[in-house]
């Protein structure tokens, strides 16, 4: 094959915990008669709540296919490629097993919002019921904030974490202004809302975000900046995932280069602002593939009725462009190369393209 599926997850193959029945009858055309994958074929999530294998089990089960860690991106899966980090002492916010995601991405001193919370507990008041009693704080340094998805107690994790930024990574101490710009903040999973069991969006790590840059904006009158944003729909993340796409290629010895990726579920990369560190290119053996094709499917988020308006001065506005602040709207991005109803269409779709005969 010439050609690889990049497929998204939720709204796509699932609904919440519940499979999308087309997904089944897809994946039964994806694989030979041993299970074995015929195109090489990357599971792009921005979830990032939990370690890759556990998504791969999760998708064998619900998909009836074998699906290997290697096969998986999660939203913070490119951190491994930002190894200058690595032995720093980072702030870790979201949910799920965080230390053991963080250590198998390589950083090897992570400290969670909770264990912040624990040394110092004079900085978590919102809620009266979980005020301390003993009022003993325990310095350290922070010099890097890892924002892996949205978090539980979004006030506890907006408090402490405009307290590391604000106290070059010395919460307890006092804010100091001047400090600017603040500590590294690295990124992942911009999605402001996602699809679940419910009939509307849900709120996503997109939507915390928003949250935290707008509160650090208010307080310093200056922008919250990130070092880097990964998860769907960023450059680094199309390109980490064709590098998988390469590897596994590469492993079953096939020969041809891989000139498309087929990305199922939604738009193509988005252009993402010139300040933001693109070191991590570096990591990357250059692109191969000449197109990246989008292929959106009627059983997510999309709604066919929105219109995406000509004049893009008038396109930045929350009705339409949900992207994060960071990006840049294209509408020539955001339209996708295809629609079709479902997963299965696509997969049929993508054979047609390619005339490729399984």
């Amino acid at each position: 094959p010439s050609f690889g599926f990049l497929f998204d997850i939720d709204g796509v193959l699932v609904r919440g915990k519940t499979p999308i029945p087309a997904a089944k009858t897809a994946f039964q055309k994806l694989v030979n008669s041993q299970g074995q994958f015929l195109v090489p074929v990357v599971f792009v999530t921005n979830a990032g709540n939990c370690l890759r294998q556990k998504k791969a089990d999760q998708l064998s089960h619900l998909l009836g296919v074998p699906i290997s860690q290697d096969q998986v991106m999660m939203s913070h899966s490119p951190l491994r490629m930002f190894k200058r980090y690595h032995e720093k002492c980072v702030l870790v916010s979201g949910q799920g097993p965080l230390l053991d995601i963080a250590q198998d991405l390589g950083f090897c001193q992570p400290i969670t919002i909770e264990t912040l919370r624990e040394k110092h507990p004079l900085l978590d008041v919102v809620d009266h019921e979980r005020r301390p009693n003993v009022l003993v704080s325990i310095y350290f340094c922070l010099l890097t904030v890892v924002l892996f998805g949205e978090p539980v107690r979004w006030e506890t994790n907006l408090q402490l974490i405009i307290d590391v930024l604000l106290t070059s990574g010395y919460p307890g101490n006092p804010y100091h202004h001047e400090n600017y710009p603040h500590i590294p903040v690295l990124a992942c999973n911009m999605d402001l809302m996602w699809v679940a069991e419910a009939q509307s969006p849900r709120f996503g790590h997109g939507t915390f975000m928003v949250c935290l840059e707008n509160i650090y904006k208010k307080i310093t009158g200056k922008d919250l900046k990130y070092e880097a944003l990964m998860g769907k729909p960023s450059k680094l993340t199309y390109q980490y995932a064709e590098y998988l796409i390469r590897a596994q290629a590469a492993e079953r010895r096939w020969k041809q280069p891989i000139q498309t990726l087929y990305a199922v579920g939604g738009s193509a990369a988005l252009s993402q602002d010139d300040e933001i560190d693109n070191s991590w290119e570096n990591e990357l053996a250059s692109a191969a593939a000449a197109h990246c094709r989008s292929v959106l499917v009627c059983t997510g988020v999309y709604n066919p009725h929105t219109e995406v308006p000509l004049d893009t001065r008038e396109s930045i506005t929350e009705a339409v462009f949900h992207g994060h602040r960071d990006f840049r709207f294209d509408p020539g991005l955001v339209e996708p190369d295809h629609i079709v109803p479902d997963v299965d269409a696509a997969v049929d779709l993508v054979f047609q393209l390619e005339n490729f005969a399984p």
